[in-house]
Formats: C-alpha cells, sequence, structure tokens
C-alpha cells in the first residue's frame, strides 16, 4: 500500500480517539458527570480533575477515561464497540493503580493502625456497538465465578446512550453516524468530513465539532506516528509467519488485531491486505480463529 493511500485512511481507532479528545475538555466533562448524577446540582468544572491514565484499563490509551470530583468519587471509563467480558478484570486492575497513585499523592500509609480514607470508586463502561442483549450491569464474581461467594467482586455499569440529547447519547449518535459513513466511503476522508457534516447538521456534538473540526479531522485520519508503528508492526510479524505457513500467519496477524482492540473487520481487512486474499476468503480464515 502506497504512502498516498495510507494517508486517506481514516484512524481503525476513529471512535476512541474522540472519545478522549472530547471528554478530557472541562465542559465536556462536566455534561458527562451531570447525566450520571443528575442529583449532583452544585458540581462545577472546578470540581472535576481528570486523571486519566495509560495502557491499563483499555487497549490503547486513547480509549480510556478516568477522573475524581475532589476525594470524593473517582470514576472510570471505557468507551468500546466490541464486546469482551474481561474489561471486568482490566478496570479491577486499573482501579488498583488508581487508588495506589491515589494513596501515594495524599502521602497515605495503607500500613497504618488507623483506617485511611478512599474516594467512592464508580465504574462505567460506554458500548457503543450493535449487540442485542444489553445489562444494566456486568459482575466479575457472575462472569467468572458461577455467580458463587466470592472474597473479590467488582461491578460496571453499562452505558449505551438515549433517545435524549445528553452528551453521552450524542457521542454514541457520532459513532453510529460514522459507522453509516464508513460503510459508504469506506476508511476515507469523505466518511470522516460526511460523518462531521451530518452531526453539525443534526446537532450532534455540534459545538464541540465547530470548536474542534479541523483538529478532530486530524484525529480521525491515519497521520500520526503510532498508527503507522502499529500497521508496520503488523506487516512485519505477517511477513515473518508466513514464511512459516499462510494460515499461522493469518492466525497472528487476528490474535494481534484483538490484543490491540481491533475488530473483526479490522482484522479482515488486514488479512485481505497482507495476505492478498479475496474478502471472502479472508472472512472465512479469519472466523477461524477469532474468539
Amino acid at each position: 500500500m502506497s504512502n498516498s493511500t495510507e494517508e486517506t485512511l481514516a484512524r481503525y481507532t476513529i471512535k476512541a480517539s474522540v472519545f478522549t479528545d472530547l471528554f478530557t475538555i472541562s465542559k465536556y466533562l462536566l455534561q458527562m458527570y451531570q447525566v450520571l448524577h443528575p442529583e449532583d446540582t452544585t458540581v462545577t468544572e472546578d470540581d472535576l480533575t481528570d486523571v486519566t491514565h495509560e495502557n491499563i484499563l483499555i487497549d490503547q490509551q486513547y480509549n480510556d477515561l478516568s477522573f475524581s470530583k475532589g476525594n470524593q468519587k473517582i470514576i472510570l471509563m471505557e468507551a468500546q464497540s466490541t464486546w469482551t467480558m474481561n474489561i471486568l478484570i482490566r478496570a479491577f486492575l486499573y482501579l488498583a493503580q488508581a487508588y495506589q497513585e491515589y494513596i501515594t499523592k495524599n502521602q497515605l500509609d495503607a500500613y497504618d493502625s488507623k483506617k485511611i480514607p478512599l474516594p467512592m470508586p464508580e465504574l462505567y463502561v460506554l458500548y457503543t456497538g450493535t449487540r442485542k442483549k444489553r445489562p444494566a450491569v456486568i459482575r466479575l464474581s457472575e462472569e467468572f465465578f458461577d455467580g458463587k461467594p466470592t472474597d473479590l467482586d467488582v461491578t460496571i455499569h453499562m452505558l449505551y446512550g438515549t433517545d435524549s440529547n445528553d452528551i453521552i447519547s450524542q457521542y454514541v449518535k457520532f459513532t453510529r453516524i460514522y459507522d453509516k459513513q464508513r460503510a459508504l466511503h469506506g476508511r476515507t476522508r469523505k466518511a470522516v468530513s460526511e460523518t462531521i457534516r451530518i452531526c453539525k447538521e443534526s446537532n450532534i456534538l455540534r459545538e464541540y465539532l465547530e470548536e474542534r473540526e479541523q483538529e478532530v479531522s486530524n484525529i480521525m485520519m491515519t497521520l500520526f506516528d503510532e498508527e503507522t508503528i502499529r500497521k508496520n508492526h503488523e506487516a512485519s510479524v505477517a511477513r515473518e509467519y508466513f514464511e512459516k505457513g499462510v494460515e499461522r500467519g493469518i492466525q497472528s496477524v487476528v490474535k494481534l488485531c484483538q490484543s490491540m482492540g481491533g475488530s473483526r473487520l479490522d482484522a479482515i481487512e488486514n488479512v485481505i491486505r497482507d495476505f492478498d486474499l479475496k474478502e471472502s476468503d479472508a472472512i472465512k480464515k479469519v472466523d477461524l480463529y477469532w474468539k
């Protein structure tokens, strides 16, 4: 694939990237908190602090959001389009690190005889996929231990967006519009520009898109080193395994795509590109290894 062609492809992580950019802006973070806690009528932007960390709760840094409200709450959220219960494990690990850093920052001593204060945790997943079964919550004990009593449990509240115009629902609508435009135009600048145009005309994230249209367009395109590195790494792995057998090579690409948070569609496209297969053949191969 030529460099010029690569530069026209929209980022595989488009929806997650916009998610992070949107909610690291304080006024939109406040709007998100107000959706989660409508009863808190006195909260201000200054009450909320972004404490996002990298590569714990999510597969890549731009899919993660965590913030605190003073010393009262710590809220962790991931936006994902692929359904996986492993988010429960990742959320537990992330929360443990978040508490460790909170203790260090506030110079608390977990070995002291006096009980130390901790902010109340809240764990959320904003799901933008098409899965029909949509539970309100998912729990570690139910999914991994068959609901048996356990010394450890984790609960995640699932968010899906609604027909309302709150900031979370607007973001979900944005992802749906992009999915439709990608289906029409592929991962191209046309899909990006049409997504932005339709959203602005439909009053979906309009203020955000008007204020940051160029930045959002850049986010949505593969113009960043991390995407190029990812693609080069996938190609390198594919070439290495191709010499040992096409089947092993395809299996490796599928696993790599999954580990980096890619979708089944991403894996199919990578296999088509790396192994020069027809779409129908690539689908069959990917489905053999996609779990």
